[in-house]
Order: C-alpha cells, then sequence, then structure tokens
C-alpha cells in the first residue's frame, strides 16, 4: 500500500499513478503534478514548480516527461531523476505498443476501420483547440503574430524543414533580444540555487547517457545497415534535439519525412496514429513510437513483422526518451543560471511563436488527409500546396469532424468523451454507410 500512495524511497507508487493516469496530454499531466508535488505533498512551492516548468520549457524533449525526470532529481537525485523519467513513459508506451499490435493485426476489419476513423476526425478539433491554446501563450505582439505567420507560410506552402524554421527562430529571438537590452540592464536577480549535494555525479552521468545514445545509434547503423532501422535511429535522434513546442509541432516534421520521403506509412495512418496517442496516458509525443512500429512493420527486412515493429517501436523510444533525461540531468544543476538568462529566454518565445505556425500547418495537413481520399501536390517553382481532389471528399468523415467541433468548442466536452463519441459514430458510419 505504501509504493501506491507514492511513500517509497524513490516515490515509485506516485510517477507509475502519474504515468498510468496522466490523459490530456501535457497540460493535463503537468496539472496532475502541480497537485500531487505542490498542493497535497509541498514539495516544491509555486514559485518553484513554475521555475522548474519553464526551465524545461527551454529543452528539445516532452516537457511535461522533462518535468517528471526534475522533480526526481530535485527529491533523490540521479535514481530519483531515472525512476521519474522511465515510470512517467513507461504505462502509455506499453499501451501504445498494444494498440499498436492491434492496429497491424486488425486495423482493416470494418468495424475497428470505422473506429479509428472516428478518431482521425475527431483528432481535427482536438488539433485547432491546442492551437488557440498555444497562440493565446505564445503570440503577445505583433512580432510574434509576424513569426507564426511566416512558419506557417514556410511549412504549408513552400516545404521549408521544421529544423530550419526551429533555428531560424531560436537564432532570430536570442539576437534581437540581445540587441535590445541596455548596456546598463542586469539580468533578472537569481534566488536561492536549486544544486544537489551529487552534481557532479548528475553531469557525469548525463554525459554517458548522451555518449550511449549516439553509440547505440551508431551501433544500429553499422549492425542493421540496409534495414530500415538505421533510418529509424537517426530520424527520431535528430526529432530529440529540435522538438521544441510538444509533440503537435514535431509531428508536422516527422509527417514529411516519415510520410513524404521515406514513405513508412499514409497519411490517414499517421493521423491513426495521432488518435491513438490521444487516447493513451503519457507524453503525446508516445504517437512516435506509433511511426516507428508501422515503419519497421512494414519494411521487417527479413525478421517477422511483428518482431520488426517491436524493435522499431522499442528503438524509437530509446533514441527520444535517453537525450531527453540527460538534457535535464544537463541543466537541473544550473536551473537558477539558465531561467534568467534573457538572450535565452528571448531565444524561446521565438521559437514558441515559430510553433504556432507549425501546429497550424500540421493541422491543415491533417484535416486535408483526412476529409479527402485522394490528395496531391500542386507545385510552382518553390511553391507546393496540398490539392485534394474535392471529388473524393468523404461525406461521413466531415459530419464527424463538425459534431468534434461543437463537441469540443460548444459544448466544452472532455478529450477522452470526445474521442470515444466520435470513434463510436466512425463505427456506425462504417457498419451502416459503407464506403461514404
Amino acid at each position: 500500500m505504501g509504493l501506491l500512495r507514492g511513500k517509497s524511497p524513490l516515490d515509485l507508487g506516485l510517477w507509475a499513478r502519474i504515468g498510468a493516469t496522466g490523459f490530456g496530454g501535457p497540460a493535463g499531466q503537468i496539472s496532475i503534478m502541480h497537485r500531487e508535488v505542490v498542493q497535497q505533498r509541498g514539495w516544491l512551492n509555486e514559485d518553484q514548480f513554475a521555475h522548474a516548468l519553464s526551465f524545461c520549457m527551454l529543452l528539445p524533449g516532452p516537457e511535461a516527461h522533462q518535468l517528471a525526470t526534475y522533480i526526481g532529481w530535485r527529491r533523490h537525485g540521479l535514481r530519483g531523476a531515472l525512476t521519474s523519467s522511465a515510470l512517467f513513459v513507461l504505462p502509455g508506451a506499453v499501451i501504445m505498443l498494444v494498440l499498436s499490435w492491434i492496429y497491424v493485426l486488425y486495423g482493416t476489419v470494418p468495424w475497428v476501420s470505422g473506429l479509428l476513423s472516428g478518431l482521425q476526425a475527431a483528432v481535427i478539433a482536438i488539433v485547432v483547440q491546442a492551437l488557440i491554446r498555444m497562440g493565446k501563450r505564445q503570440l503577445s505582439s505583433p512580432v510574434m503574430f509576424a513569426i507564426a505567420g511566416a512558419s506557417f507560410l514556410g511549412l504549408a506552402f513552400f516545404a521549408i524543414p521544421f529544423p530550419a524554421i526551429i533555428i531560424v527562430a531560436g537564432v532570430g529571438g536570442w539576437l534581437t533580444t540581445l540587441v535590445r537590452r541596455q548596456a546598463s540592464d542586469k539580468q533578472a536577480p537569481t534566488t536561492t540555487r536549486v544544486e544537489s549535494t551529487n552534481s557532479r555525479k548528475t553531469l557525469v552521468a548525463a554525459t554517458i547517457g548522451i555518449s550511449i545514445w549516439i553509440v547505440s545509434v551508431a551501433a544500429v547503423c553499422i549492425l542493421a545497415g540496409g534495414t530500415v532501422f538505421p533510418d529509424i535511429g537517426l530520424l527520431f535522434s535528430k526529432t530529440a534535439v529540435i522538438t521544441f513546442g510538444g509533440a503537435y509541432a514535431v509531428l508536422g516534421y516527422i509527417a514529411q519525412q516519415a510520410v513524404m520521403s521515406y514513405g513508412w506509412l499514409t497519411a490517414g495512418q499517421m493521423t491513426v496514429g495521432l488518435g491513438l496517442a490521444e487516447t493513451t496516458p503519457g507524453p503525446l509525443i508516445l504517437v512516435l513510437e506509433f511511426v516507428g512500429f508501422v515503419a519497421a512493420y512494414q519494411n521487417p527486412g527479413g525478421l517477422p513483422p511483428l518482431l520488426a515493429g517491436t524493435l522499431g517501436a522499442l528503438l524509437t523510444l530509446w533514441v527520444l526518451f535517453l537525450p531527453s533525461t540527460c538534457f535535464v540531468l544537463l541543466g537541473a544543476p544550473f536551473l537558477e543560471r539558465l531561467r534568467s538568462n534573457i538572450p535565452l529566454r528571448g531565444a524561446l518565445q521565438a521559437i514558441g511563436a515559430s510553433v504556432v505556425g507549425v501546429v497550424a500547418s500540421l493541422g491543415l495537413w491533417l484535416a486535408i488527409n483526412t476529409l479527402f481520399s485522394n490528395v496531391g501536390v500542386w507545385t510552382l517553382g518553390p511553391l507546393q500546396v496540398i490539392a485534394p481532389h474535392l471529388d473524393s471528399l468523404r461525406w461521413s468523415t466531415l459530419v464527424i469532424a463538425a459534431l468534434g467541433f461543437v463537441f469540443t468548442f460548444t459544448l466544452n466536452w472532455g478529450m477522452l468523451r470526445i474521442l470515444g463519441i466520435c470513434a463510436v459514430l466512425g463505427l456506425i458510419s462504417a457498419l451502416a454507410l459503407p464506403g461514404v
């Protein structure tokens, strides 16, 4: 019983429970952690929690996972960080793996296909809701609106790579903040640093972890050359470094690579993966576990497809969450210095604005590929525009998507309720109106 109440030496029960009940994306997970850590246990006060969250938002990777890792480190040092990091991800990762197996084995069965189609339709409204929330938080000035607009145009109409957009926004925000600062300005005062007595051990462990990450990817490239696994390792390793702004932001980049460049899965499968990730606990970025699974399942390279898919999913998890954890360990002893670095905060603000444009581009891409069964690309020089064939409109999906907007913005229903009802509507549509 003590474990279940979070009273174990490493708070195992608490992190396992948060990992298993953390629905609703980062907002929901951060709210759960705030209630447990600040309100109920008093491990951090409001100011410390806010500072920790700001620190995690400076880092590439899922901020809710990194916040859990930091709290574990603050409580119990290196062992606490590794424990909270693993338990925060593990329940959702296991559920996503099981759902991936079900999808590849039974996804073409009409009633399962109907359920998944309903999930796809609901995802459109959920992404729009996330976009509005991000816009309210990030677009605080005309300059931020301009950055978001330029990012949207760059991705949606000129296929500019996502990493380039993030780098340009970050460097621009950094330089702009430096120029604006007056010579007499002082950095924000720092409070008591929250360094651990074993900070050196933490930094050494983080360096070892980064080295293991790099060596393991190199080993996959050497030992599994000629298969899909080196591409999975390299793509999601790059993703781990540029994942600012959460899973929604990076999904556009993954869609560009996994769907268009590598051809691992279709746009519809990508949307199904996002719908499944929305229904599972843990970081939303677990959608990439689904992508890695499907990529290896459909390109097994001589292995049994299910085994190949499972290995692809595990490799994806490894190269995503190992560096995410190490980034926290590298910065945790220097939390206050990072928080008070004004140019760094300026870079983060610009990246946050660009992410709004990136998510808007993703929403457009998801909506078109979900509502139309036949989609092409119209090009003119550097201009590349998604061009759906209007006669391929999926009418039943359109109706379910419209209801998803009503459920989300008019009735203000919870996400899981919306996904469940839309899935049932998709099932009814598939059985009663096949092919519509």
